[in-house]
């Protein structure tokens, strides 16, 4: 069934406040800008990745433990830890054979904080 718009859905003019507008374009960040902000928005797109975001909020781990506490293999624990890592919201340090991730850094951790206290005001 075709959705019916109502007028307050669209205008019949092209622009009705073009100081604003214009201070808005002004402002605005270049689209490369905005293009990896929406690949790093992609990112929390997955359910599993959002798992493993929530366990890094709560404590630095290994991928062995991830992987058990999220009842997943290795394999699977490490390839979303590399695509969290290329986006720049986890990072890595070895303890001899052991590796740990955590949390890239406050930033990471305040959107993952935000978006939750979000979904909990509904």
């Amino acid at each position: 069934m075709a959705r019916k718009y109502t007028p307050a859905e669209s205008c019949d003019c092209e622009v009705i406040h073009e100081e604003v507008v214009n201070k808005v374009k002004a402002r605005m960040p270049e689209e490369e800008i905005l293009y990896e902000l929406a690949e790093v928005f992609k990112v929390f797109g997955d359910s599993t990745r959002i798992r493993i975001l929530w366990a890094l909020d709560e404590a630095e781990m290994c991928v062995c433990d991830i992987a058990y506490l999220l009842n997943m293999t290795q394999s699977a624990i490490s390839h979303q830890l590399r695509v969290l890592k290329q986006a720049k919201l986890v990072r890595n340090r070895k303890e001899g054979k052991v590796v740990y991730y955590s949390l890239d850094d406050e930033h990471v951790r305040m959107i993952f904080d935000q978006g939750l206290a979000h979904i909990k005001e509904k």
